[in-house]
């Protein structure tokens, strides 16, 4: 909640080059989907695989497609974002995109951050996962949310950001009180990778960041050593 509510006050992190700062975030990031969340994946397949009666078994071997689908909506949200973006400035000179779009991106957000939350309390099981868990995920949110900053300025900085806070807060809470089942929560995590993955990498990869492959590297291998020695 803290990085999403005090982010923008680190003006260190704007401009172009790309901040090595955030560079570093989300290799860090990236590195603790696949060394931590995938394995996850990996025992959400077994216990999908078990659930041969579950409504759900149409996704029977399918726990990655779950993380495909996760990209894949992430993906299709930041294009639209960015299309309005574009037909915005062209038609009034706006350099945002339009109000529709942001409440649609928000939402998808929303729905991210309560998940993360969620499993603050019920996909963590000791104390070094939750460190490992928190601090990937903060440096996460705090790329995510340079994004959505750039993208909608002050329709992100006086609302945006304090609705995402209070979804962390909502999904954590939930999980408080609600304990889903193996086979949901599974699904859930597969979700999650797929949507840090891409919006990790939409954030790294676009050539006019002048993105600092050197702090990414560095901050991928560090945790990675990390997450491998403990």
């Amino acid at each position: 909640m803290i990085v999403h509510l005090f982010s923008g006050k680190l003006r260190f992190l704007e401009g172009t080059p790309r901040s090595i700062w955030l560079s570093a975030a989300g290799g860090i990031s990236v590195s603790y989907v696949f060394l931590h969340i995938l394995p996850e994946l990996a025992r959400g397949q077994s216990i999908i695989e078990d659930a041969i009666a579950s409504p759900l078994q149409i996704l029977e071997h399918h726990a990655y497609l779950i993380a495909l689908l996760g990209l894949i909506v992430f993906y299709g949200l930041e294009r639209i974002a960015k299309v309005s973006r574009a037909r915005q400035r062209h038609v009034d000179g706006n350099d945002r995109p339009s109000a529709g779009v942001f409440w649609l991106h928000l939402a998808s957000f929303l729905v991210y951050n309560a998940l993360v939350g969620y499993l603050l309390v019920n996909d963590v099981q000791s104390a070094s996962e939750l460190g490992f868990f928190f601090f990937a995920m903060a440096l996460h949110f705090l790329v995510t949310d340079y994004g959505l900053r750039e993208h909608y300025k002050e329709q992100y900085a006086t609302l945006g950001r304090w609705l995402l806070a209070v979804a962390v807060l909502a999904g954590w809470m939930v999980g408080c009180v609600i304990e889903l089942p193996e086979l949901a929560k599974s699904l859930l995590v597969a979700a999650l990778a797929g949507g840090i993955i891409l919006n990790v990498l939409k954030e790294e990869l676009p050539e006019e960041r002048q993105s600092r492959f050197s702090a990414f590297l560095l901050g991928a291998l560090a945790y990675a050593a990390l997450l491998l020695a403990v």
